[in-house]
């Protein structure tokens, strides 16, 4: 860079985790408390609220409590925020996201509805809401992508509301144990230009060159013509493959009796039934980060959305044993490694581990069989493709209760 040009700011990004008791006690609660380890309601709910479902349900009343955030103040100003939740809401329950924001001027807009959503389908269908934008930004999907002013503080408030004409003391019990949204400014580098893969030629990171994770491996491509009623078939189903892949890895997943009635012959009856627990009925999709990430909560791991910096961000990760979802757009050439190459403008793949050289270890669904899912990208290109345009650093997560995560990275905000 030369002249007078100015260089694009630095990426950044922070991650607020509301985790305890002593978290949630921090925001504002009506018609909920904490009890066995999640927010759950109690007493007197909050108020009654009717929901169209608008995908065959119709309207459902919901007796409701709310817990709102305070406000988070940003230490940047960001482009950016995405909400995700580790929780349980089964048939006859629901919870709600909102998220609002203000902006650099102090200017504070009105509440975005980030998701309505349920573990199940048989009352209400999970949904985010298209079309909400006004001058401080708009809603993609999972994530509050901000106006010209940018975000200088957010907050949140959920609702977790169960059918008000269910059964006395009903069997719905809707719980919020874990909420987070990540704020960020990532770099947006043009296309081939230089991005820092994170670590100098020949630096290590402890305990992760030539580590690789035992991950399944699952492959997309084995489900096509699957469950077209969710996303078109398997074919499309690169978010659920790699939150099958992450649920698996741990050793958890859906029962035989939860699977019962995917057909028999289905050789990884996991995928389609994850497919069917993230789809967004409002997107039309399975790749909803939000929704992916919160699903592993039906198996008593803990998920959520994050904004990495750098490979050494995911080095760190693979270091502490936990495999992360990593989101990917790049052109037919851009990414190679043995095997077709391909253009995509959103893939998802599950970065498993580094060679001893620090090329990156993935698992990529967008693969014919399990046994081509296996795949090394070179560093610098990996880096390239991941940390620039629209998905930058974007990944998530899942880990066990107890399984700690890695140290945050000291004198920065905090990523996880």
């Amino acid at each position: 860079m030369t002249g007078n040009a100015q260089r694009p700011p630095a990426a950044r990004a922070t991650l607020q985790r509301w985790c305890a008791e002593a978290d949630f006690a921090g925001g504002s609660a009506d018609g909920l408390r904490w009890r066995a380890g999640a927010l759950r309601l109690a007493g007197t709910p909050a108020g009654q609220e009717v929901y169209g479902d608008p995908f065959g349900h119709g309207s459902v009343t919901w007796q409701y409590g709310r817990w709102t955030s305070p406000w988070v103040e940003l230490p940047f100003t960001a482009t950016d925020v995405i909400p995700s939740w580790t929780a349980d809401a089964p048939d006859g329950a629901r919870l709600t996201v909102r998220l609002q924001v203000r902006d650099a001027r102090g200017g504070a807009s009105g509440w975005y509805v980030m998701a309505h959503w349920c573990a199940g389908d048989a009352l209400a269908h999970r949904a985010t809401v298209p079309g909400q934008g006004d001058r401080h930004g708009r809603v993609d999907v999972d994530t509050f992508t901000a106006g010209p002013g940018g975000v200088s503080a957010y907050r949140l408030a959920v609702h977790l509301a169960v059918d008000a004409a269910g059964p006395p003391g009903g069997g719905a019990a809707p719980a919020l144990s874990r909420l987070h949204a990540v704020a960020s400014r990532p770099a947006r580098a043009p296309a081939g230009g230089p991005v820092s893969p994170g670590v100098p030629p020949g630096a290590r990171h402890a305990g992760a060159w030539g580590t690789v994770l035992d991950v399944p491996a699952r492959s997309q491509g084995v489900h096509a013509g699957h469950c077209p009623q969710w996303d078109g078939g398997g074919e499309a189903w690169a978010g659920p493959a790699c939150t099958a892949m992450l649920t698996e890895f741990f050793g958890r997943g859906p029962s035989a009796a939860d699977c019962a009635w995917l057909d028999p012959e289905d050789p990884a009856p996991q995928v389609d039934f994850a497919a069917r627990q993230v789809y967004d009925y409002a997107y039309r999709g399975c790749g909803n980060w939000a929704f992916n990430a919160a699903y592993p909560a039906r198996f008593g791991l803990h998920g959520m959305v994050v904004r990495l910096l750098s490979l050494t961000d995911l080095e760190r990760f693979v270091a502490a044993g936990i495999p992360v979802a990593a989101s990917l757009a790049f052109r037919s050439g851009e990414l190679t490694a043995p095997g077709p190459s391909y253009t995509t403008a959103g893939n998802i793949v599950v970065v498993c581990g580094f060679t001893g050289a620090g090329d990156v270890v993935v698992n990529d669904p967008l693969s014919a069989a399990d046994d081509t899912v296996r795949r090394v990208y070179p560093r610098d290109a990996f880096a390239r493709v991941w940390l620039s345009g629209g998905v930058a650093g974007a990944a998530y997560l899942v880990h066990p209760p107890g399984h700690p995560l890695p140290p945050r990275p000291p004198g920065e905000p905090p990523r996880w």
